[in-house]
């Protein structure tokens, strides 16, 4: 008894420095070396300031700016994830008709005019950083505007910035809100 207990314990002690610690800092270490921009969360940094992550939808509010999906978790990390709200639920129901009325008033449109869904709806994760192409084209107007350019500069800004599928067949066109809103407000 003595001796299984003993090979127990030390089997325990091989296997936690094995796959707590020598496993992270191999993993690590080639990360680093690999991927050092993924790695360390794909930051976003201008004159010495980080705006923020590639990889994290932010809340935008001004009516200069272009505004990301809707948050289930208010674009903090930590409780991400969906609201699990179904489709029957009033909660949801609630939630999309105040985004599409706040919708309809900043962009001045009647109530039959169509809104891209992506930005009635929150995504899975509640941090997408993504918003498709229909809605960044949505919202040109509104911040052209509001930034006192011309439509046409405003529109050639947001093509320049639609990204294509992953490898080119995963997933579907997209624009990321952060890089946009960041190179419309380098524009002069």
């Amino acid at each position: 008894m003595f001796k299984l207990t003993l090979q127990s314990i030390r089997q325990l002690l091989v296997w936690t420095v094995l796959t707590g610690l020598v496993y992270p800092v191999v993993v690590t270490v080639i990360a680093q070396a690999a991927f050092r921009d993924r790695a360390n969360g794909s930051l976003i940094t201008q004159n010495g300031l980080t705006s923020g992550s590639a990889l994290l939808g932010q809340q935008f509010t001004g009516t200069n700016y272009f505004w990301s999906r809707p948050s289930s978790c208010t674009y903090t990390t930590l409780p991400s994830g969906a609201s699990n709200l179904g489709p029957t639920s009033g909660q949801l129901q609630t939630n999309v008709v105040g985004n599409l009325a706040s919708l309809r008033a900043a962009h001045n449109l009647g109530t039959n005019d169509p809104v891209p869904a992506d930005l009635l709806f929150a995504s899975g994760s509640g941090v997408d950083p993504h918003i498709s192409p229909a809605a960044a084209r949505f919202q040109i107007n509104r911040v052209a505007v509001a930034r006192n350019l011309p439509v046409a500069k405003v529109t050639a800004l947001v093509e320049q910035f639609v990204e294509a599928p992953q490898y080119g067949f995963l997933g579907e066109p997209r624009v990321n809100v952060l890089k946009l809103n960041l190179a419309l407000d380098a524009l002069k």
